[in-house]
């Protein structure tokens, strides 16, 4: 899977040029979210003073907001449009790696067909798909831990000691904990994902059959229990999934307010403005959101997961039973 395409030097130019391309444009993404934070400041506070401000001073700073805001989706929109393209060449990559390999094996594994064609497909989707978020959330750590710490000096927290860097801490122990339960929650996700597979495979599997010989294949009576083999294993997956859901829901609400719980009161005091409240706010779901990035994407990475181990079974029966 990887060396298929990072390894090989009819890939170079999209695996390490295009790749390049992804870290320039996030880097230029998260600087507009620290434009964005600075924004946030001055338009609150600009909003607890109406009186020393005029309408026009309101105007100038909604214009203000989208002169970041305008680069940032056209740029958004073009990276988007190339992650896709990304991704897509990583798939044909793989898909040709195996290709050649596999007509040349002595013994089938279960599935190579959907192992080649679908499982190749949603491996390049995820990579698509979560794989620029990793990028963008390290990026958006490395540049919004600094305006988070040096926040924290403003903010005085009375039910906590008095700790260098409190609002960081604080972001880094919620979110760890959360990954850790997540972990134990979603313990069996995993396993339950593969087996989902296993069975979808049969059930295709009879179909195409099927498709040149409906005498033989794809009767009712077998594809009713193939079917129920889907069922029972989507039944105790969705299940599974509920306990995770109802966790990672209730997560993510109180993450809402921890921000406010650790720096109101220094508003309520007078120790800091609106306008840094919500940078402090803005800042800390930055940071809390990137450190949290595999509790937001777990039913993802799960299924990365299950992909990854049928491939990797493929790539050793490709070893394994070549001619």
């Amino acid at each position: 899977m990887i060396r298929s395409f990072f390894w090989n030097k009819k890939w170079f130019w999209w695996a390490y040029g295009g790749g390049a391309f992804l870290i320039l444009s996030s880097y230029a993404q998260v600087y507009m979210a620290v434009l964005f934070n600075d924004w946030y400041k001055s338009f609150y506070d600009m909003l607890q003073e109406v009186n020393k401000h005029g309408v026009d001073d309101f105007w100038k700073s909604l214009t203000a907001f989208m002169y970041i805001a305008m680069p940032w989706v056209i740029l958004a929109t073009i990276t988007s449009y190339f992650t896709r393209l990304y991704s897509l060449r990583w798939r044909e990559a793989i898909t040709f790696d195996y290709i050649p390999r596999w007509r040349e094996v002595t013994s089938e594994i279960e599935g190579s067909s959907q192992r080649i064609q679908e499982d190749a497909y949603r491996f390049a989707r995820i990579v698509e798909t979560l794989g620029l978020q990793v990028l963008t959330s390290t990026m958006t750590l490395i540049a919004f831990i600094p305006i988070l710490w040096g926040l924290s000096k403003t903010v005085h927290v009375e039910f906590l000691p008095d700790v260098t860097g409190i609002l960081v801490w604080v972001a880094l122990v919620v979110t760890v904990g959360g990954l850790a339960i997540s972990w134990v929650v979603g313990i069996k996700l995993p396993g339950l994902e593969y087996n989902n597979q296993k069975v979808e495979a049969a059930f295709r599997k009879e179909l195409v059959y099927g498709e040149d010989d409906k005498i033989n294949y794809a009767s009712i009576g077998v594809l009713t229990n193939l079917f129920t083999g889907i069922k029972f294993n989507y039944h105790r997956l969705f299940l599974h999934y509920g306990y995770f859901d109802l966790w990672l829901n209730m997560y993510s609400q109180v993450m809402v307010i921890v921000p406010f719980v650790v720096a109101g009161p220094s508003l309520f005091s007078g120790a800091i403005t609106l306008g840094i409240m919500m940078q402090v706010s803005n800042a800390f779901g930055e940071v809390r959101s990137s450190l949290a990035l595999f509790i937001n994407n777990w039913t993802t990475i799960t299924e990365l997961r299950s992909i990854w181990k049928r491939l990797h079974e493929f790539e050793r029966n490709l070893e394994k039973h070549k001619s």
